[in-house]
């Protein structure tokens, strides 16, 4: 039995194997792009998080207190707030003891 091929089969078989290579390149990339993506929306949830609770502890403060704190500080100490400062910036602004403070979270 010999084993012989025609040009246009092995043509053939090297132009599938371009199409599987070009579709695995494809979907590889795809991936990374998947990837990107979904950490990038994980980390915006987190900000957000991280935002709702210092708010929340803000009010509690002014509920306990009759102010909204001065610092962020004071609700670390005082209110057992945990933030991670390494994975999010934050902002913590103070108009006057009676407004709600502002709040700004970003993922680094």
């Amino acid at each position: 039995m010999s084993r012989g091929h025609s040009t246009q089969q092995v043509r053939q078989r090297g132009n599938i194997r371009i199409v599987v290579l070009a579709l695995v390149v494809a979907l590889v990339v795809g991936g990374w792009f998947a990837v990107g993506s979904i950490s990038q929306s994980l980390r915006e949830q987190g900000a957000v998080s991280v935002r709702n609770a210092i708010l929340d502890s803000a009010k509690q403060c002014c509920a306990i207190e009759g102010s909204y704190p001065a610092s962020l500080e004071h609700l670390q100490r005082d209110y057992g707030l945990r933030v991670n400062s390494q994975d999010y910036l934050i902002t913590y602004e103070v108009f006057a003891e009676n407004i709600m403070p502002s709040v700004v979270v970003v993922p680094r």
